[in-house]
């Protein structure tokens, strides 16, 4: 702030003050006033020709007024006004436990104002302010500096611009170029009001906390220095090496090293390239495990396309310095421009970046659909493929009536330039395949074999492998019925996928009749 900011400044602060000290007078009595009485001095002495009312006492000097004492090596006493100036070691004191110390002093004993000046001290049991010009109104037991200050506990040292003390209360107010110094911590502000009995900062302007582990920033909340926890509110911000995490509101302890999240958490892995998100979660900077739940959502973003995973709480836990792993539980649905899936629960490691999709999982890429009892979905650059594990189901569409079908053990499908390009299938292979020439379909390829393997380029197939006792047959389109176009347990659940990133939110039950009852061993039909 310019010298010229900080003059508008004291001004305006000094309407303000004295207009809510005009309105406390006016809801309360005024004070009672009492003659400002003289204890000592070594000599006394009138000087009319500066002023005749001004009495001029030099050497130990001292005063009372009501329960208040003054102690100075020179001053003037005005009887008439019922004031006083007060010059050399300055020393007030109030009670036992409040002391006021400067080089000089001018007191209104009608208003009860007092005016210390130059290394001016006031001590209040354990709480100390260092100023060069500070207000004390003993009517509200108040002191004020408006040319910057500090105030010193043992917890803290606090300095700004404006101060306000009150030893009643024990209340500090604090604007302008706010700093609290703690051991473990700094914190900068605009405005803050301070407790020195609950060592309680409250947060009630831009502010920025920096330690050691981490920085925060915040507008408003408040902040225990001892007990070293703090409720941040409007959408604050904790800022932990290469983690963001930001929410409505955030209870944050620190010695324990966690937050707790309530609204919108928002929790973003920069080295990851992932974020969290929920209407309520969990962050611990010391583990580095987080939690979310209630609309959570997790992103990954390293792969160039971002992945979408929706569930109703999803869990991160850090492995290494390069490697996260996260579970998601019930509902879990996500989506890639490439590539769609749903299932109850999930796992996805990023040192490979493989989804395990547990409990009914499908997955969906372009025209194809993949489920079965356990999926594997590789979605690292340089292996990018689904391996169906157990009752594995592949289905290419067509058009409303006709599906290309594959089922058998084991299936794995493997992706080039985001579409399928091959497929192998092991272990009781059954396959379904329409033969079309000229846009036309004409017939029905069905084959059974222990192991299959097709080719497909744009979304048609380009060759297949059987092999060892394979047999098939071949049915003309006019020929078939509706139960020879469609291999047992077959199922078309394009009801239940992901439309795009905001879809994944929307709760799609499967259907009672899409539900098979299978073993875990694959049975041929």
């Amino acid at each position: 702030m310019n010298k010229a900011g900080k003059i508008l400044f004291i001004v305006l602060f000094h309407i303000v003050f004295f207009c809510v000290w005009a309105q406390m007078q006016e809801d309360t009595p005024p004070p009672k006033q009492t003659v400002i009485h003289l204890l000592h001095a070594d000599i006394t002495s009138f000087d009319g020709e500066i002023n005749p009312d001004m009495q001029v006492l030099t050497g130990n000097v001292s005063f009372r007024h009501d329960s208040s004492f003054m102690y100075c090596d020179t001053a003037y006493l005005y009887e008439n006004t019922n004031s006083l100036e007060a010059f050399g070691s300055v020393r007030m004191e109030q009670g036992d436990t409040l002391f006021l110390y400067g080089n000089h002093l001018f007191y209104d004993g009608n208003t009860q104002l007092a005016r210390l000046r130059e290394n001016v001290r006031m001590e209040n049991k354990n709480v100390t302010l260092f100023t060069d010009s500070l207000n004390y109104d003993r009517s509200i037991n108040v002191g004020y500096y408006f040319e910057g200050g500090l105030i010193v506990d043992e917890e803290n040292e606090l300095s700004s611009f404006y101060g306000q003390y009150s030893p009643d209360t024990k209340q500090a107010i604090f604007n302008d170029s706010v700093r609290l110094n703690n051991p473990n911590f700094i914190l900068y502000s605009d405005t803050l009001h301070y407790n020195t009995d609950s060592k309680i900062a409250t947060i009630l302007g831009p502010s920025v906390i920096e330690a050691d582990s981490g920085t925060i920033y915040s507008s408003r909340g408040w902040y225990n220095t001892e007990a070293g926890v703090s409720l941040l509110l409007d959408r604050s911000q904790v800022v932990s090496g290469d983690k963001l995490l930001t929410g409505d509101s955030i209870l944050y302890d620190r010695n324990n090293g966690y937050s707790k999240v309530f609204g919108h958490m928002f929790l973003q892995d920069t080295v990851q390239k992932s974020i969290l998100t929920g209407h309520y979660g969990f962050y611990n900077e010391v583990t580095e495990y987080a939690f979310a739940t209630d609309s959570a959502c997790f992103m990954e973003y390293s792969q160039g396309d971002t992945l979408y995973l929706h569930a109703d709480t999803v869990q991160l836990a850090t492995i290494d310095s390069t490697c996260r792993e996260i579970k998601a539980y019930y509902g879990v649905r996500y989506y890639r421009t490439d590539l769609q899936g749903v299932c109850d629960s999930m796992q996805y490691n990023t040192r490979d970046s493989i989804l395990y999709m547990y409990t009914e999982p499908v997955v969906w890429n372009e025209q194809h659909q993949l489920y079965g009892d356990t999926i594997l979905v590789y979605m690292n650059d340089s292996t990018n493929y689904a391996h169906v594990i157990q009752f594995a189901f592949a289905i290419q569409f067509l058009d409303s009536s006709y599906y290309n079908q594959l089922k058998g053990n084991d299936l794995k499908a493997y992706f080039g330039q985001k579409a399928v390009r091959q497929i192998d299938v092991s272990g009781n292979v059954e396959s379904i395949y329409y033969s079309i020439d000229k846009g036309e379909m004409i017939g029905l390829n069905h084959s059974k074999s222990p192991y299959l393997t097709i080719w497909l380029k744009d979304n048609r197939m380009e060759k297949i492998k059987l092999w060892s006792d394979s047999e098939g047959k071949y049915l003309p389109i006019p020929d078939l019925t509706p139960e020879q176009k469609m291999l047992k347990d077959f199922y078309w659940f394009d009801y239940l996928r992901p439309k795009d990133k905001d879809d994944i939110y929307q709760v799609v039950k499967r259907k009672t009749g899409d539900a098979p009852k299978r073993s875990n061993k694959f049975v041929p039909s």
